[in-house]
């Protein structure tokens, strides 16, 4: 379901802008289609530029605090200046892609708690305040995240929450200036083990990077901490593997660590396969700052992939976290 959120502060008898997304549901890697509808206002307009760009909320750590703040992480222009008449009704359709790395927000028909998205359309007209306008967006994951996902429910994981981390993950190749960490509790067979188990997907053409940060118990003489595991999986494999069985033993393999961490970053070889269905690791997960083991290297932002400011945002993501996918 598409919503709209009309600025009304333009300005009396100028132009209109609303966004109509074909299909607000996509995935990483593929598009999102539509068209920007215009009409002109009382008078002729200069129309600067149209642009369109995906927008999230993020968490932001900020000194020894930490916030969230609406980021604009991937955008596109849709048209370059041009006079608009007055009245004057245009569609403009446009193509967007989704890059691969876009964190999953829906699965299994339910909204993870805590995420939302939505396109942001900007109508810059000279000599006036920019328009805007703000559609939400549903990304569903792709064949090998459900597979994970559903092997977590399977083996009896209750999801918690999900967000997104601001920063990137030292030795992962990355293009976007956060991560998502999807939060679970622990199944009944690891609770001796773990409290919780957070995984992160960095999503490529190619396959995806598995991050997992387990929250370890402490025992009689040893005090609680993170474990960590990166493993590999081609987009190829999705359909054709144990995925509980794969899963259980990267949990197993990542739990039997210390769980000390280089500062260098990962330090095992590439991940290959080991006994049948099992993925080898790729090493120790590490990164500066806050996150998953308080070890993540920081992000610059450019114009894509900075705060937004304005209110409509913030509005609109108001009290959207939707439903919680794996609770009863």
């Amino acid at each position: 379901m598409v919503f709209k959120k009309m600025l009304s502060a333009f300005g009396v008898g100028g132009p209109s802008v609303d966004t109509v997304l074909t299909n607000p549901n996509t995935r990483p890697g593929l598009a999102l289609d539509g068209h920007v509808n215009l009409v002109g206002g009382d008078a002729p307009a200069r129309i600067e530029r149209i642009t369109v760009g995906l927008v999230t909320r993020v968490e932001i750590e900020g000194g020894d605090t930490e916030y969230a703040g609406v980021m604009e992480f991937h955008r596109m222009p849709v048209s370059d200046a041009f006079e608009l008449a007055p009245k004057q009704q245009l569609a403009i359709p446009f193509q967007m892609p989704v890059p691969w790395e876009t964190p999953v927000t829906d699965v299994f028909g339910q909204r993870l708690h805590g995420m939302t998205m939505g396109l942001r359309t900007e109508l810059a007209v000279a000599r006036a305040v920019d328009k805007s306008d703000l559609d939400q967006v549903s990304v569903h994951p792709l064949p090998v995240h459900e597979r994970i996902l559903d092997a977590f429910q399977a083996l009896g994981f209750r999801f918690k929450h999900a967000d997104l981390e601001r920063g990137h993950i030292y030795g992962v190749p990355q293009t976007l200036p956060f991560y998502q960490e999807i939060e679970f509790y622990a199944a009944p067979q690891y609770a001796q083990t773990v409290t919780e188990v957070e995984l992160t997907f960095v999503t490529s053409q190619q396959g995806v990077e598995v991050i997992l940060e387990c929250d370890k118990r402490g025992g009689f003489l040893s005090a609680g901490h993170d474990v960590y595991g990166r493993y590999s999986v081609p987009h190829s494999d999705a359909a054709r593997t144990d995925w509980p069985q794969v899963v259980d033993g990267w949990l197993r393999e990542t739990t039997s660590r210390y769980g000390g961490l280089r500062a260098q970053g990962f330090g095992a070889p590439q991940g290959h396969y080991g006994a049948p269905g099992h993925y080898g690791p790729q090493g120790h997960h590490g990164r500066r700052g806050g996150g998953m083991g308080g070890m993540v290297a920081g992000a610059a932002l450019g114009v894509a992939g900075g705060l937004v400011a304005g209110e409509m945002l913030e509005d609109a993501f108001e009290g959207d976290d939707g439903g919680d996918f794996g609770e009863e």
